[in-house]
């Protein structure tokens, strides 16, 4: 099995290379934009922008993937709701060309979509959920979903939450790793208590993206952890398992704590049909702190 992943520099990306780089039935291509950034013993490395269409056309000529695993994408929600071209031409563009390009060598686009797409009033929420964005960044998302919707070959996307890890180079900052570099900086922080979301650890969600491949799984999935939690709890559980100080985490809320994009207050997944139909099997939010704590040593 041919498997070409976009933006293989990226959190996700790296965590699907890791994964598949030493899966016996996968030839790996790895591809980002600029240098290769991700550890490779068996795949091979491509340089390739999305956002260019023909970049996009002679790399899927060339190597002809069966299975195109997208992650490729503008996911900074400041900067999407200030800079809306960019976002949609990274977001929306960017995924008619790899969606065109899957469709002309008859691959199986998995497309990485977000939470974001709902608007916060409940949650946890499972695939039948109706969508409706809140921000520029989750309406360039479901965009995309609507455009790999129209694929004439096999698709699946899968929406996610609140992703954290480590990167190899430590280029990428989530949320459990911003409060562990502030609390050991001795920084303050205001954490907003009034969201809720079900955070999801990189090599979950690679996982499941690798579940969805090998099981030729189509439709929506939704893929994340399965404790709900919100970003107050997820900081002050952070430095209890670093053993850092917990009174430097201040609570606040969504109004006092103004940003460029609205977030919705509620989402978080229910993972029961990525449990029964992939075989999915999260991590505990602790167990993925001990993960992140052992790379990072």
């Amino acid at each position: 099995m041919r498997v070409l992943v976009t933006g293989a520099n990226g959190l996700l990306g790296q965590k699907l290379c890791e994964l598949l780089d030493h899966e016996p039935e996968v030839t790996l291509i790895a591809t980002s934009r600029g240098q290769q950034r991700v550890k490779l013993d068996n795949g091979s490395f491509r340089s390739l922008d999305v956002t260019q269409q023909g970049q996009v056309e002679r790399l899927f000529d060339e190597v002809c993937p069966d299975v195109v695993i997208h992650t490729a994408a503008m996911t900074q929600v400041d900067q999407c709701e200030t800079e809306r071209e960019a976002c949609w031409l990274n977001n929306v563009t960017a995924v008619g060309f790899v969606a065109a390009a899957c469709e002309r060598s008859q691959s199986h686009l998995i497309h990485l979509s977000t939470d974001f797409v709902f608007d916060g009033s409940e949650g946890p929420l499972d695939e039948l959920a109706l969508p409706n964005p809140i921000s520029h960044y989750g309406s360039s998302k479901l965009a995309a979903e609507e455009k790999v919707k129209q694929l004439k070959t096999p698709w699946t996307i899968i929406r996610t939450v609140l992703v954290f890890g480590v990167t190899n180079d430590q280029s990428r900052s989530n949320i459990v790793l911003w409060v562990k570099n502030s609390l050991e900086a001795g920084k303050i922080i205001r954490v907003v208590s009034d969201q809720w979301r079900t955070p999801t650890l990189a090599e979950d969600l690679a996982t499941g993206c690798w579940l969805a491949a090998r099981k030729k799984a189509t439709g929506i999935f939704h893929i994340s952890g399965s404790e709900m939690m919100t970003p107050y709890d997820i900081a002050l559980r952070t430095a209890e398992h670093f053993g850092l100080d917990k009174s430097l985490i201040q609570e606040t809320n969504s109004k006092e704590f103004r940003q460029p994009a609205a977030r919705p207050l509620k989402t978080g997944f229910i993972i029961e049909k990525a449990q029964r139909e992939l075989g999915y099997r999260p991590h505990t939010f602790n167990e993925g702190l001990a993960i992140v704590a052992a790379q990072l040593t």
